[in-house]
């Protein structure tokens, strides 16, 4: 599809509501901005200091590459000299450097699927590209981050991660804001491609504030025997946000595994889940959600297995903790099978902290508001299988700092 044309799909949704989540009007926020490069010691110590809320160091130590965005204005994108086989660069100058790039472009999201990728669409953008090349086992985890600032402002991004043939590919990313800023949306759409063979981890830590509205739209496409595990982690109060990541698994014996923890505070609402698609034979997965809810927040948990070929075999789990007599869990799982021999299950709990676990770590000398705590940091560990000891250090030290904040 060529630009004119994706535009002109794009047009035809620009009105079109999301099938989740709460409208926003997206007329309310200014958009663009010319994106300028940067360097990791041009990074203001005030910033320095928010981006390590979620897991993101500036001076590179134990990772492959960085990337960071600004609202829409500084960009630092950079591999470091001893990582061979990684690409990391703005999608703009990718899209520049790579013709072939753009048959990638709203392969895996669709442009007119709602409102929000419509608008993503039509306004200025930018964001990242990372790729691994055939082959190439990065080990290293790449860091991304995107930073709002700006009042009554969209920050729109559009990612494409590609994980060529037989490569391995790790990134953690984190969204952050500061308390100051007022009123502002993010705009993500992210696009994930696992080649034949290969492996790619993606870890998400956001830390919005209450007053910023967020729409992700997100999609995988995994090929033969490929493995895509997907883990996001929202530990802060937040306007709202509505997250429903889609992979779709069209080659044999591919995998895809989706985590996501949500620890809700304040008035915010959380609409998140995530959809696999099983189109080929071998293929499997899990969607697995933890949820903790507290003070007046609204977490909705979904999840859609869809087993569309004989022998495929996916899980979907939700279980939530309610810390608070107002607050809300919802759990709205949908299994989909139109084959034969398609094994599909799921399971979702929605609880108050058991007595006996109080009961047991008071005995042990705990006050009752500790011994909470202590229960809520074990339940929101967010632990992918399989992940490089480095990578799970730096998901584990991102969580930890953001929810003692919370706490």
């Amino acid at each position: 599809m060529t630009s004119t044309e994706q535009k002109e799909k794009a047009k035809s949704a620009i009105d079109r509501k999301a099938k989740y989540g709460s409208d926003i009007d997206l007329d309310g926020f200014q958009y663009g901005g010319s994106a300028q490069s940067i360097k990791s010691d041009q990074i203001s110590k005030e910033d320095r200091d928010l981006v390590a809320e979620v897991g993101f160091d500036p001076d590179q130590k134990d990772v492959s590459g960085s990337f960071a965005q600004f609202d829409n204005e500084s960009i630092l994108a950079d591999v470091l000299m001893t990582q061979e086989g990684l690409e990391v660069l703005p999608i703009s100058e990718a899209l520049e450097r790579y013709d072939w790039l753009s048959e990638y472009l709203w392969n895996a999201v669709s442009v007119d699927t709602d409102k929000y990728t419509a608008r993503s669409e039509l306004e200025e953008y930018d964001g990242y590209f990372i790729r691994a090349l055939p082959g190439k086992k990065i080990q290293m985890p790449v860091q991304t981050c995107l930073v709002m600032k700006k009042k009554q402002f969209a920050q729109n991004v559009h990612n494409i991660l590609i994980a060529e043939e037989g490569s391995e590919l790790h990134i953690v990313t984190g969204c952050a804001t500061p308390s100051s800023v007022e009123r502002s949306l993010h705009l993500g759409v992210s696009e994930f491609y696992v080649k034949k063979d290969a492996r790619m981890t993606f870890t998400m830590v956001h830390k919005w504030n209450e007053a910023v509205d967020v729409r992700p739209r997100s999609a995988a496409i995994v090929e033969e025997n490929g493995v895509f595990v997907s883990s996001y982690a929202v530990l802060s109060p937040i306007k709202s946000i509505q997250s429903y990541p889609k992979v779709r698994l069209i080659g044999r014996n591919a995998r895809a595994e989706l985590y996501s923890v949500v620890y809700g505070t304040k008035d915010s609402v959380y609409d998140i889940g995530g959809s696999l698609v099983l189109e080929a034979n071998g293929t499997s997965g899990k969607v697995i959600s933890r949820t903790i809810a507290t003070e007046n927040s609204e977490i909705i948990a979904r999840g859609d297995l869809q087993g569309r070929v004989e022998g495929v075999k996916a899980r979907l789990e939700c279980n939530g903790l309610l810390l608070s007599d107002t607050a809300k869990i919802v759990a709205v799982p949908i299994l989909d099978a139109s084959a034969e021999g398609v094994e599909l299950s799921h399971e979702a709990t929605v609880g108050k902290v058991g007595a006996d676990q109080l009961n047991y770590l008071m005995s042990r000398g705990l006050e009752e508001d500790e011994a909470t705590s202590l229960i809520v940091q074990g339940f929101i560990q967010l632990q992918a299988p399989d992940l490089p000891p480095a990578l799970q250090n730096t998901i584990d030290e991102a969580i930890k700092m953001t929810l003692e904040q919370g706490l």
